[in-house]
């Protein structure tokens, strides 16, 4: 016997049950959204994990490709590495979970959620979210939810929630909201330039969503929830913060931290624990907490700078800018390049063109989603933080970054028809001290824009921070946040867009959620800050897209043929565009519209390659003039070939005005002729005249 529990969630059935599978987690519910089905289960470690100083939460999102009806492609035929969809997924499950567990818990934690059955229009990202609120929240492991996730679409200027499928292809914006019962603790969203007060409204109206499937939640953990355990508590000894303060006082502590140079602000407090180590080198329980310790009273320290005196630990006043800088084509070889610098944050970008084959496939569960024809890509080497570690590839955390810029930059994107090229931004962290995913918008549109991509408008992205006190009301919002600010304050709120409107926002909290006034101050200070950047400082230095791509970058050109005419072009088994390719140096892409593509870096060799595929394309008329090559010599005529798999034949009479015995005394293979066609002959084929040429 198990439990279930259903309610109607934007006009399809949501079903909980409970008890059914998953029986030795210590939460777990098998989730039914229409026909998308997701296992979510939550476990915790009997004890927390020794020799940490953070809450270790591990959040897995497990696609299956049986979910929709797919064999895994290559050797294997098994689900390998998570996708990028996946990881991103994992994260916008992490973030408003993360902050809701006690900060002094140290118990690894697991939220795992598996799909396994896939509706379209029923979204199996939003079932595993609420899925992992649901499972930890029936659970006994300690959390202050629960908490519930809304999608918003735009569609013809009117809200949609957790849109279908045909919704989310005609929608304007993607929001992602997490709340809990009063406040807003999570916000993701990628949009096409929607105005400031547009976004506002839509977050709020999807809050309320949340407070209704909440209300669901509640009656599930009334009915099925366990007591939360009891835990060992890591919160750092009282005494040990009282020692500490008689050795270095809360002035010597601001002295400290209150520089804008992050390499001596980190020799600060190297030499402040040096002492305490020695002060206290005989209490071991001490020195194994010391460096949380340290923290906590940098964290305390900043945030009263903040709060009370309205001091930021580089001096800057709370709505100030670090100092910007700009410069394009750092790069000669490359298609575009542009580096983008903001106080000790400093990234550049590179683009890559290439032809439209080059865009980058997808084998996911969204039927929708098949190819990517922008791909931006962000790294964050060790060396960019003065660090020292081996590279493995990009984490969860590079690939996140990517994510929200690319999704900046997708809406002022040019068609394929206006600009058929695969584009690839890579950012190169060269510098972090705070906020590298909104620089690398910056870089990216303008490196863009240096590279001939005919964007509609320049990106521009900045971060917001907060610092809050003991009631709702006592808070400060922070322009332009740096590392320190990011790490010790309470809010990470990253907005993106043009001067029309937003493009892209990911908000992170530390704390239960976001009253209303901080949310709208933030996403207004933000624009104020973006118009700052466009207008003063990327537009200074690059201010509209290049006329033409760059002296190495692919060229292409492209002409329009009939569909049916597409098996001609690309011949038998590939041989007729393979020799195409051959001949002309270049390469042809031909969608099922019958859009060709022709990519090369010769513009003669593009032109006669366009000549040839009209060539092709076009059926023989009479009177027609023809330029081609004798390819095979016949006792009855010759066969001339006027593109890679059209030829015609001109008969022994049509050779020459004068009669001739062979063939061969006249032509030779290889010879370059002009003929004119004659229409058909008494067989119904095309007949060809050398000696009819006017």
């Amino acid at each position: 016997m198990y439990k279930k529990f259903e309610m109607e969630l934007a006009g399809r059935p949501l079903r909980v049950d409970v008890g059914r599978v998953g029986k030795q987690a210590n939460g777990a519910v098998l989730m039914h959204y229409g026909d998308t089905v997701v296992l979510s289960t939550a476990t915790a470690s009997e004890k927390p994990r020794e020799g940490i100083d953070f809450f270790p939460l591990s959040v897995e999102y497990n696609e299956r490709l049986y979910s929709v009806g797919k064999i895994p492609g290559g050797f294997q035929k098994r689900e390998g590495k998570a996708s990028e969809k996946a990881v991103l997924t994992d994260r916008v499950i992490d973030r408003p979970m993360r902050p809701l567990f006690p900060k002094d818990y140290r118990n690894d934690v697991t939220l795992e959620s598996l799909v396994m059955s896939v509706d379209q229009d029923c979204s199996p990202e939003l079932t595993a979210m609420l899925g992992s609120a649901i499972a930890t929240s029936i659970s006994d492991i300690p959390f202050d939810g629960p908490i519930a996730t809304t999608q918003v679409g735009l569609v013809d200027g009117e809200f949609v929630f957790n849109p279908t499928a045909e919704q989310k292809a005609n929608s304007d914006m993607e929001l992602t909201v997490a709340s809990t019962k009063g406040k807003v603790i999570m916000i993701e969203a990628g949009a096409n330039e929607v105005p400031e007060d547009k976004m506002i409204e839509a977050i709020y109206a999807a809050h309320a969503m949340n407070g209704t499937v909440i209300d669901f939640i509640d009656t599930i953990v009334a009915e099925c929830g366990k007591a939360k355990h009891s835990y060992e508590s890591c919160e750092i000894p009282a005494e040990l913060f009282a020692e500490i303060k008689k050795i270095v006082p809360e002035e010597e502590m601001e002295v400290a931290v209150f520089t804008d140079e992050k390499q001596v602000r980190e020799e600060n407090i190297r030499s402040i624990k040096d002492r305490l180590r020695e002060a206290f080198a005989e209490n071991e329980e001490w020195l194994k907490v010391l460096d949380e310790a340290v923290y906590q009273y940098q964290k305390k320290t900043v945030r009263k700078m903040i709060l009370k005196d309205h001091k930021r630990p580089d001096g800057r006043r709370i709505d100030e800018i670090r100092p910007l800088a700009a410069e394009t084509d750092l790069l000669p070889r490359v298609h575009g390049s542009a580096m983008f610098t903001r106080g000790q944050t400093q990234i550049c970008t590179v683009t890559t063109l290439a032809p439209l084959s080059e865009a980058q496939r997808l084998d996911g569960l969204d039927e929708a989603e098949t190819s990517k024809r922008y791909m931006h890509q962000y790294n964050f080497p060790s060396y960019s933080v003065g660090e020292t570690r081996p590279s493995r590839g990009p984490g969860r955390r590079e690939i996140g970054h990517g994510a929200l810029a690319e999704k900046a930059i997708i809406p002022v994107l040019p068609s394929e028809s206006e600009f058929p090229y695969a584009i690839r931004a890579v950012s190169e962290t060269f510098e972090s001290n705070g906020s590298t995913s909104q620089a690398s918008v910056c870089a990216s549109s303008m490196s863009l824009m240096a590279s001939g991509v005919p964007i509609k408008s320049a990106v521009a992205g900045i971060s917001a921070g907060l610092v809050t006190g003991e009631t709702e009301n006592d808070y400060i919002v922070l322009t332009d946040i740096q590392g320190l600010e990011d790490f010790f304050g309470d809010m990470d709120f990253k907005v993106a867009g043009t001067h029309k409107g937003i493009t892209a926002i990911q908000m992170d909290i530390k704390i239960h959620g976001l009253t209303r006034p901080i949310v709208e101050e933030a996403i207004r200070n933000t624009k104020k800050a973006r118009t700052f950047i466009l207008d003063e400082v990327m537009n200074k230095c690059i201010a509209e897209p290049r006329p033409e791509v760059g002296q190495y970058a692919p060229k292409i050109i492209q002409m329009e043929i009939d569909p049916a005419k597409i098996g001609e072009v690309v011949g038998q088994r590939g041989k007729t565009i393979n020799t195409l390719i051959e001949r002309c140096d270049v390469k042809i892409d031909i969608n099922d519209e019958g859009r060709v593509s022709i990519c090369g870096v010769n513009k003669e060799d593009m032109e006669e390659a366009k000549r040839l595929i009209t060539i092709i394309v076009t059926d023989f008329e009479a009177g027609q003039v023809l330029e081609g090559t004798v390819v095979s010599i016949k006792d009855f005529g010759a066969f001339i070939e006027f593109a890679p798999g059209k030829e015609g034949m001109v008969h022994i009479s049509k050779i020459s005005k004068e009669r001739i015995d062979k063939v061969e005394d006249v032509l030779t293979l290889g010879d370059h002729v002009k003929v004119v066609c004659l229409g058909k002959d008494k067989m119904g084929r095309m007949s060809f005249s050398i000696k009819d040429v006017k």
